[in-house]
């Protein structure tokens, strides 16, 4: 089976002696679970480094009702590409002591289970430092390990709710309910934040020889990417206003009807709104005072001006203010149904749905990976593995004879 995996690649690095990304070389321990630890080591995977997935027994990632195979459900096959699976039970004292072993041959280790099991495992980052000076050791969970939340449960919803964004959804909504972004957005917020600071920290071991503990508490680190714009009024001290960016809050600020569809036509500027409602045959809303100052004031002016442009964005195709906004400089976007997304011309060119074949899965599609570099290309080398699917082989590496494998 692995030589299948092997020779079958996902994406355009079809080539098996291309080169193996910017990471190559780099090995990573993915001791994590669900999605937020595993999709920052698949994008780590992708880069180039040697991910190896120690699982336990039930990683929720693989219970699901779709699948051809159990435990190969659509999220597996999207977060664990590009990664070796090794079957370890962290609570078995012997298959612990072959997880520790392998942790030291580690550059980097993605974790999110919470302190107090780890320590209790020997797992903790001042355990492992001690015979591995050189991991990097990256450890996220909900909140922050030293806060009195933070033996708390987190999940993506809480983590919405403790960062402010879901008062964020309900504000800009306008709506009575709480409302939580249909994406789990915390989850890959922090995946990305560990994907950085785990390469940052690499280089400093790179240059002096020695690891780090990197800690990642999700609810900071979504606060903080929630607040680079909607601090706003209480940037100063004392506040000269309320927070939420007004052009995101604006109730307006959504996409528009065409005469034949919808599309995102966002005039930003005082002069987008002069040449859009000139193409749509009504140069005498040009004349506004509102879209004739030095700025569109969103704070005061942004939901009747949304309301105005309702009323001509219907008077051309989506196609015609494609062509427009072009011409004109107004941001546009087509909108996408997901359901449709693979036979998108701009989906299709970026190769971003392509579909291979999986060894035991058969024919399915690969999210394609949204960078590209000119010298060390990431690629889809490895399809999603069976639960322990290299066990065998990984232990091999360590020098374990065939008996103890």
């Amino acid at each position: 089976m692995e030589s299948a995996i092997a020779a079958a690649v996902a994406t355009a690095a079809t080539d098996k002696d291309a080169p193996g990304g910017p990471l190559a070389g780099v090995r990573v321990i993915d001791m994590a679970t669900v999605v937020m630890g595993p999709y920052a080591a698949q994008i780590l995977g992708d880069l180039g480094a040697d991910v190896i997935k120690i699982e336990s027994p039930n990683d929720t990632v693989r219970i699901g009702v779709l699948h051809r195979t159990p435990g190969m459900t659509p999220l597996n096959l999207n977060v664990n590409r590009n990664k070796r699976s090794v079957a370890l039970d962290l609570k078995d004292e012997r298959e612990r002591a072959t997880a520790l072993e392998l942790i030291s041959t580690a550059d980097i280790l993605i974790t999110n289970m919470r302190i107090d099991a780890l320590r209790r495992l020997g797992m903790d980052y001042d355990s492992l430092a001690a015979t591995n000076p050189r991991l990097v050791y990256a450890h996220a969970q909900g909140f922050r390990p030293d806060s009195d939340r933070a033996r708390l449960a987190a999940y993506d919803e809480t983590v919405q709710a403790a960062s402010g964004l879901v008062d964020l959804a309900q504000r800009a909504g306008d709506v009575g309910e709480p409302v939580v972004l249909p994406s789990i957005f915390g989850d890959k917020v922090a995946a990305l934040t560990i994907v950085y600071a785990a390469l940052a920290a690499l280089v400093h071991q790179r240059a002096t020889g020695r690891g780090q503990h990197v800690e990642i508490p999700m609810v900071d680190t979504l606060l903080a990417f929630n607040l680079v714009e909607h601090l706003q009024g209480r940037v100063f001290e004392p506040p000269m206003g309320p927070t939420g960016f007004p052009l995101s809050m604006n109730k307006g600020h959504r996409a528009r009807p065409t005469k034949d569809g919808l599309a995102m036509v966002i005039p930003y500027t005082p002069q987008n709104f002069r040449d859009l409602f000139a193409a749509a045959g009504r140069p005498d809303l040009a004349e506004d005072p509102r879209v004739n100052g030095e700025f569109i004031d969103s704070t005061r002016d942004g939901e009747a001006l949304a309301e105005l442009l309702e009323t001509v964005t219907p008077r051309l195709t989506t196609a015609q203010w494609a062509e427009v906004c072009a011409k004109h400089s107004i941001p546009y976007g087509p909108v996408l149904r997901l359901d449709e997304a693979a036979e998108d011309p701009y989906v299709q060119g970026g190769r971003l749905l392509d579909v291979t074949e999986h060894p035991t899965e058969g024919a399915y599609r690969v999210i394609g990976i949204p960078l590209a570099f000119s010298a060390t290309p990431a690629s889809v080398r490895r399809h999603a593995p069976l639960p322990g699917q290299h066990t065998h082989e990984v232990l091999g590496e360590l020098g374990h004879s065939e008996a103890q494998r």
